[in-house]
């Protein structure tokens, strides 16, 4: 078994031990004055002509207190970066090249434009790498043979599921706004799981026999990943605040943009108030640079970020072997997985040792499926190997029943190196993505 000593329950107190090793530079007071700016100059723009009822919205959001949670304001940092880019498409600006003026603030808006492209994709990569981490770590924990592939292809497949889901919704006509509250939601959905990992309940209690040698104080941790008042309060309280006043300054700067260019015609940019937009921009780029940056070499050195290798977990996880057993002339061999949820997988690997005559053997091989009521179907039909790998995906919870026959066999006894298991569906628990 892996040992644990030395790993002690990471409660808020020790993580408050951890995050003083990395205080947050503090943002410098212009982005707060900017945002409150841009909200005035917004109001004063919206007397122009009466507001409409998504700038009220806007108007409403741009005022309140953000989530409370860092991963959703990274997602709503996300969200209006590209509601900012919608407005400032070239084909939707209101903004021609006719005046020496209009091209000076087409060159501004084209700056501006390209500042938070670039602060977009940063924030995605960034948040794809850390997905990528944390997933590789978790895999240190998995089984190292045919089912840690099992594992990687069904986290592709659930990819390519939430994504066709989000695809379904922007192509039924799905806003900008509809698609991040998709985007939320299944993130959501994976910290719930992750919670239920920590519990192993459910087929989650599944997954966690996977997890070989995992420390029960790092089960403990994530299992109250969700809980407001839980350990990861500590992290929100020291860094939230930062993250917080640069949602508030980029939720500013689309208002302004949404109300000023709705407005154009009535009243073009004043000088002074495009300047104030740019450097809003430009202290919202830069800082927001700095603060990823940051949380990321934060997460990436937190204790929580236990590797099996870290954990001492890698003889456990190397005693998950092959079983060897032999199969009599005229017998037959079985094992019996139990599934609990459908889009399990039924994994095996086996193959038949040579014996002192060196022949060539074979034996016949079928899969089962036995329902609750007792009831047999044949899932996998019988053919004669010398060895064999496969899986399947299961549409019923029940009984698999794997069959090893040498029934056929009068004189020779088979011997058989085998490895069976029932793979969950749990492949993209909150654990494959940052949970902050």
């Amino acid at each position: 078994m892996a040992t644990t000593e030395g790993f002690v329950p990471i409660t808020r107190a020790y993580l408050a031990r951890y995050y003083d090793k990395y205080p947050l530079p503090p943002l410098p007071d212009a982005a707060t004055d900017l945002a409150a700016r841009l909200r005035a100059l917004s109001a004063d723009l919206a007397a122009v002509a009466p507001i409409a009822p998504d700038e009220e919205l806007l108007k409403q959001e741009a005022a309140s207190i953000p989530a409370h949670k860092i991963d959703e304001n990274l997602w709503k940092n996300r969200e209006q970066m590209e509601e900012i880019l919608f407005l400032l498409n070239t084909s939707r600006r209101p903004v021609a090249k006719s005046t020496p003026e209009d091209s000076e603030i087409v060159s501004k808006l084209d700056d501006i434009e390209a500042k938070l492209k670039d602060m977009l994709k940063k924030l995605e990569q960034f948040q794809l790498k850390n997905a990528d981490n944390v997933f590789n770590t978790v895999m240190t924990y998995m089984p190292q043979d045919f089912r840690g592939t099992l594992i990687r292809q069904q986290r592709e497949r659930s990819e390519r599921n939430k994504q066709a889901e989000v695809d379904s919704l922007v192509s039924a006509g799905g806003s900008i706004r509809d698609r991040y509250a998709l985007l939320w939601k299944q993130q959501m959905e994976r910290r719930v799981q992750l919670a239920q990992l920590g519990s192993a309940t459910g087929v989650y209690k599944t997954l966690v026999r996977y997890l070989v040698g995992v420390p029960q104080v790092l089960l403990d941790f994530i299992r109250q990943i969700n809980d407001n008042n839980g350990p990861m309060e500590e992290q929100r309280e020291r860094y939230g605040p930062t993250l917080y006043t640069l949602t508030k300054l980029v939720l500013a700067i689309r208002l302004y943009l949404h109300v000023s260019l709705a407005r154009y015609e009535q009243r073009k940019l004043e000088e002074d108030d495009i300047a104030v937009l740019q450097q809003a921009v430009t202290i919202y780029t830069e800082e927001f640079v700095k603060f990823t940056e940051f949380i990321g070499e934060v997460f990436v050195n937190a204790p929580f970020f236990i590797s099996a290798e870290d954990a001492g977990a890698a003889d456990a996880r190397k005693s998950d072997e092959y079983k060897e057993t032999i199969i009599p002339a005229g017998k037959t061999h079985e094992v019996i997985l139990s599934v609990e949820a459908v889009n399990s997988y039924i994994a095996w690997d086996f193959s038949l040792q040579q014996g002192a005559l060196n022949m060539v053997l074979d034996i016949g091989f079928h899969v089962e499926y036995i329902s609750h009521s007792g009831e047999k179907t044949l899932i996998l039909p019988y053919r004669r190997y010398e060895a064999d790998q496969g899986n399947f995906c299961t549409v019923s919870a029940g009984s698999y029943k794997l069959v090893w026959d040498n029934s056929y066999s009068s004189f020779f006894k088979k011997s058989l190196r085998y490895k069976v298991d029932a793979v969950p569906p749990v492949v993209e628990p909150a654990v494959m993505r940052p949970v902050l």
